[in-house]
């Protein structure tokens, strides 16, 4: 008889909401960080808007940003937590 894992298993829904939404604030907050002071953040606003189209250091660009944000968070989380529950059950003991 096969013994029944243990390793508790992630909500794929649940991780995949919660990193949406913690990246998502993390790109506004930067964004108007470097919005605000011209330099404190602006190098990785910069980068990350090379990646996200229409994220800049400005409110409206912050705005974009949390959107592209959470919908890249709230997709790589899913398929994070996914991958967790795959090799926890395939090498549960």
């Amino acid at each position: 008889m096969e013994k029944k894992c243990k390793c508790g298993g992630l909500q794929v829904q649940s991780f995949g909401l919660t990193l949406g939404i913690i990246w998502a604030v993390v790109l506004f907050v930067m964004a108007v960080f470097a919005g605000v002071t011209g330099r404190y953040g602006f190098g990785f606003v910069q980068g990350v808007g090379s990646v996200y189209v229409g994220y800049h250091p400005t409110f409206v660009g912050a705005l974009i940003g949390m959107v592209w944000g959470f919908l890249d968070g709230f997709i790589v989380g899913m398929v994070f937590a996914w991958l967790y529950n795959v090799f926890c059950n395939k090498f549960c003991k």
